[in-house]
């Protein structure tokens, strides 16, 4: 069977853990040459080598516009082009209204929204005609959840950056659509209410009980989706939101 993504040289930021991990592997299983980052150097290196293949590992803060340059020049020298970028770095944390700081709302932006912003800005020179972006979004942005709000708003901000962004580049046929996932069973989801394993489980109890499918999702369901988006087989899918949720969202 032929690989989906053969020849093609990717970026996924975030790539270390959970969902951009995931879709790292996919990818480079998919012939891609894959560059992941990330923020803390052995949790990279981890990802690098049980990845393999094609993987190599870049130390990245995606709010950092230096680090960021350097990526996308060490890509330039090696490839010269760019054919699928993954914004996916990002995060964020509970706080409710009347809690919320002003350094939870500046991290959690600069993470989510600054990040994606200038990630796809500074990568935009190396990609060509034919080329994917895709942005992590989040059912979050869709609805409502307690605590989240300062999450759920960096996530609308990343949808909206999606429709205006196919506009700027019209004519240039690069493709930018937002892969949401919903609840997906990642270290990054059950830390939210911390380490305890008997806490972590009823929370994804919790959480299964508000999806129609009644489970929450694996990373390599959100990785699968990413491939159909990053291939030719989505050549004509612009701007969309497509939902890996197991139905939460739409009900």
């Amino acid at each position: 069977m032929s690989q989906k993504l053969a020849g093609k040289v990717a970026v996924v930021t975030g790539g270390s853990t959970g969902i951009g991990l995931a879709i790292a592997k996919r990818f480079v299983n998919e012939g891609a040459q894959v560059y992941l980052t990330g923020r803390r150097p052995a949790e990279l290196d981890a990802a690098v080598k049980a990845i393999g293949g094609t993987a190599e590992g870049v130390r990245v803060d995606s709010a950092n516009m230096a680090q960021l340059q350097a990526l996308f020049d060490q890509v330039k020298a090696k490839h010269g082009k760019l054919d699928v970028l993954v914004a996916n770095a990002g995060g964020g944390s509970l706080l409710p209204l009347g809690q919320i700081t002003e350094e939870h709302f500046d991290d959690t932006f600069d993470r989510n929204v600054k990040g994606t912003l200038f990630t796809v800005q500074t990568a935009l020179p190396l990609l060509g005609k034919g080329s994917s972006v895709i942005l992590t979004g989040s059912t979050a942005a869709s609805g409502g959840t307690e605590a989240f709000s300062v999450y759920a708003a960096s996530k609308a901000a990343v949808r909206s950056f999606a429709r205006n962004w196919i506009l700027d580049l019209k004519g240039r046929e690069i493709r930018i659509n937002t892969l949401s996932p919903g609840p997906i069973k990642t270290p990054g989801l059950v830390e939210l209410v911390g380490t305890d394993a008997d806490q972590q489980q009823g929370f994804l109890d919790h959480l299964a009980s508000l999806i129609p499918m009644g489970r929450v999702g694996d990373p390599d369901e959100i990785a699968k989706a990413a491939v159909f988006l990053a291939s030719d087989d989505s050549s004509f899918v612009n701007g969309i939101e497509l939902f890996v949720d197991g139905g939460m969202a739409q009900v």
